[in-house]
Parts: structure tokens; sequence; C-alpha cells
């Protein structure tokens, strides 16, 4: 009993130490950004959520990445985008990586493991809409983290000014 219990000790400080060197943060995918209108599909597994799931019918997470996108405010796509951008900063752990006129992504990281998910917005022009997705960079499962972050942020990008 006691062995067992200073090997899950054990174990836990080394998940520790691996994610303070950041061994379990991933790599940032080369593929993101916006192409042809559309940002990158949704994980074959089931660790992201994309307000653009419908375009990829045949896809096997396709139920579980649906999400809804978020609607232009008053300010239309600029004003929409610059309120998304003060949510996202204002949010702990979140960091705005790469801000555009009609694109932004942000990285959000869990505060003791250290992991890393990725998030994209676009403001599409022709639906009035931020298409978002979100992505964890590792695992086959987030437990609905991506989901829940998203709804958040949606809940403050509409009672914010």
């Amino acid at each position: 009993m006691k062995f067992a219990f200073y090997i899950v000790l054990a174990a836990i400080v080394l998940a520790l130490v691996a994610a303070q060197v950041g061994l379990l943060s991933g790599q940032q995918p080369a593929d993101l950004g916006v192409k042809d209108g559309r940002l990158k599909p949704p994980s074959r597994a089931r660790n992201s959520v994309s307000s653009q799931a419908a375009l990829v019918p045949d896809h096997p997470q396709r139920g579980y990445a649906s999400i809804a996108p978020l609607p232009f405010k008053g300010g239309g796509a600029a004003g929409s985008m610059r309120s998304l951008d003060a949510v996202l900063r204002a949010m702990p752990g979140v960091t705005v990586v790469e801000q555009r006129p009609d694109y932004l992504y942000a990285q959000a990281q869990t505060r003791w493991l250290k992991f890393v998910d990725d998030l994209e917005f676009w403001a599409n022009p022709a639906t009035s809409v931020i298409e978002l997705r979100s992505a964890s960079r590792l695992g086959r499962e987030d437990f609905g983290v991506n989901r829940q972050r998203i709804e958040a942020i949606r809940a403050a990008y509409l009672a914010a000014p």
C-alpha cells in the first residue's frame, strides 16, 4: 500500500515537472488560418469544436464538434473582432498570438499541466458571423473543455458593450 502511494506521488511529480519544461504543450499546427473561407477542420478525435463542422459532412466527430458561430455585433466585422480581442485578452491563461482585421489566433494554456489549445476566429463577411475553432493539441479526448471555453467566450462577448 505504501509502495503504491509513492509510485502515484512520483508520477504526479514527474507530470508536473514535464509540464513546467513544456513537454505537455505540444506543437503549434502549421496549417492554421483561413483557406478558401474555411478554418482547419475539427480533429478526428473528440478534442475540438468548430462552427464549420457541418462543412465536412462525413467527418467522424461532426456531431461532437459542431458549435454555433458568434454573431456580429453592432460595429460589424471590425467592431466584433475588437470586442472579441478584448474578451480574449481578459481571460486567464489565454494569449492572443496573431490578430488581423478579419482573423484572430489565440492559445489557451492550462494552469498546472500547461496543455495548450489553439483557438481561431474568422469574421465571415458572407454570413455576418465569426466562425470559430478550438482544439486541443494533445490527447484524444478533451472532456468538453474546448466547448466550455468557447461558451464562456460567447457569454463574455455577448455581454460586452
